[in-house]
């Protein structure tokens, strides 16, 4: 545990970003070995699902008022429906002849390492087993047929989706740095699950007890006469979703997997590869065992209910038409009061996706650059996500941080101004010289309890990138919600971030940025729709 401690400690710091030398990448792209974007498992039985999504109509709104939704049969339209609003294509933009797909879950240079699966008992129109998800064709690919003691091993209604990284197909375009973005994109991919989830009344849950020894053999990630020379995956997560919150133990659904009937063969992504050691070291450093599960702590539903947002527009909409912005017009910007509500839905309640999907208390904190936020000085302000962390917060950084209430800010958010003043400059040198960090509304950078949660278990720094991600993808849908635009931001310079707030140690490091604004949209760009022939 001590020597995995300090790898995973050296992996974060040899991948930082530095203002005068970024983490060791590729130099130039190698078109020849691009990973092909879709994992299949050639020779399993095809099950295709349905596009059905349309038939939901409630308000994105509705997602944040605890209960208001009724729970919807599961079955297999309403299987496909959870992945078609969370893991399916979203459409297809094109320039001229060159054309790629988009996704309902953000993947840092839309390159997505992450896959999916599905772990079922016999539902309605679906015979219980592992299926893998193809997006592409949006269709589940049988993967394992269980034998005799499956469904009994199942105590409630739900399902399991679980999660896993082909590092490769990050590490083609970002090098060594890749693991940290594989783990921001499964962040990413859980929340849009819960989010998913709830537009059918469903709950979910990271199901945290399991290791990953056990995740590899629900999946079959450890199958390696199944992947041949393909690009192995590595497990990640698993996710209950569904009616009920009653899980399985590992033990019994893995017993009964002893006698399944596996099939499928993965495909190949590339020709070639190169070998980026420090992210193997990363992965074998963070291996998770099997513990003991968490309780979120129960003063988190101390919270008052969320303020309302005044819109109707549905959460199938607002799902399907998240975008990445590529630039903003520098002049537009948000009200006070909706960047209030904004900061009130990055708190986690019960019962409200997508922050109730994690077990633990929060232990990501944001620091915003205001730059357009009408009624609200520019600067540099501070949220703390959990009020008992503010002390440490504020002991940790620069003492003359002014460390100001807001007016108007509701009293249960912990929201401080640090310094008045503009901070366009400073946000866009930060974020690797990056305008998107200054022509926004705001940006900010997630500082994460660091040192603390990695001395619990090195796995720990997995779950940290994956709560970066989960607020990532509330900001996405937030913004869009409010007819803005929001963008992830993987490049920045981390301990340039930690000067300027003065930061000394590694009690909080910085671990995602992100940015908010009025879009300006390339007019080169054709949008078409997902799947054609729906």
């Amino acid at each position: 545990m001590p020597d995995d401690f300090e790898a995973i400690v050296q992996y974060h710091e040899r991948t930082k970003h530095h203002l005068n030398r970024y983490a060791a990448g590729p130099g130039q792209l190698d078109w020849a070995t691009q990973p092909d974007p879709f994992r299949r498992y050639t020779g399993s039985e095809h099950l295709p699902l349905s596009l059905a999504a349309d038939r939901i109509t409630l308000p994105f709104s509705a997602l944040h008022q605890a209960g208001h939704v009724s729970s919807s049969l599961l079955d297999r339209e309403h299987v496909g429906i959870l992945f078609e609003l969370s893991m399916a294509l979203s459409a297809w933009k094109a320039v001229g002849q060159t054309r790629w797909a988009l996704r309902c879950n953000p993947s840092s240079g839309n390159l997505h390492p992450t896959e999916a699966y599905l772990v079922c008992p016999d539902l309605p129109d679906l015979p219980g087993g592992i299926y893998h998800y193809l997006s592409l064709e949006h269709l589940l690919e049988t993967r394992a047929r269980p034998g005799a003691g499956w469904d009994a091993a199942w105590p409630g209604k739900g399902v399991i989706v679980g999660l896993s990284s082909i590092h490769w197909r990050e590490a083609w375009k970002y090098g060594e740095r890749a693991y940290r973005y594989c783990q921001h994109d499964a962040g990413h991919a859980l929340a849009a699950l819960r989010y998913a989830a709830a537009t059918l009344g469903w709950q979910a849950r990271l199901l945290d007890g399991w290791g990953d020894a056990d995740i590899a053999a629900l999946l079959g990630l450890d199958r390696a006469g199944d992947f041949a020379d393909a690009e192995r995956e590595t497990p990640d997560l698993l996710l209950w979703i569904g009616p009920e919150l009653m899980a399985p133990d590992p033990d019994d659904l893995l017993a009964v997997l002893a006698d399944a009937r596996w099939q499928g063969q993965a495909n190949r992504l590339s020709p070639q590869h190169r070998l980026w050691p420090a992210i193997d070291a990363a992965s074998e450093a963070t291996v998770k065992p099997r513990i003991s599960s968490e309780v979120q702590k129960a003063a988190q539903s101390e919270l008052p209910p969320p303020a309302p947002i005044e819109s109707a527009v549905p959460a199938t909409r607002i799902i399907r038409q998240r975008r990445s912005a590529v630039d903003f017009d520098g002049v537009g910007g948000m009200s006070r009061n909706s960047f209030f509500q904004l900061l009130d839905l990055l708190l986690p309640r019960p019962q409200l996706p997508p922050l109730d999907a994690l077990p633990w208390a929060p232990r990501v904190h944001l620091c915003f650059f205001v730059h357009r936020v009408q009624g609200l000085t520019p600067g540099l302000y501070l949220l703390a996500r959990l009020p008992e962390a503010l002390p440490s917060l504020q002991a940790a950084m620069r003492p003359d941080w002014l460390w100001e209430t807001v007016p108007g800010c509701p009293a249960h958010i912990s929201f401080r101004m640090l310094l008045p003043t503009d901070m366009q400059s400073a946000a866009r040198l930060l974020s690797c010289h990056q305008d998107i960090a200054a022509d926004s509304a705001f940006s900010l950078a997630m500082l994460a309890e660091f040192e603390t949660p990695l001395a619990e278990g090195p796995w720990r720094y997995r779950e940290l990138f994956w709560e970066c991600g989960a607020l990532g993808q509330i900001l996405y849908l937030e913004a869009e919600a409010r007819g803005l635009r929001g963008t992830g931001i993987g490049c920045y310079f981390d301990d340039a971030v930690h000067d300027l707030l003065g930061l000394k140690n590694r009690q909080f490091q910085d671990l995602y940025h992100f940015t908010v604004g009025e879009p300006v949209e390339d007019p080169r760009l054709s949008t078409l729709p997902a799947y054609p022939a729906a």
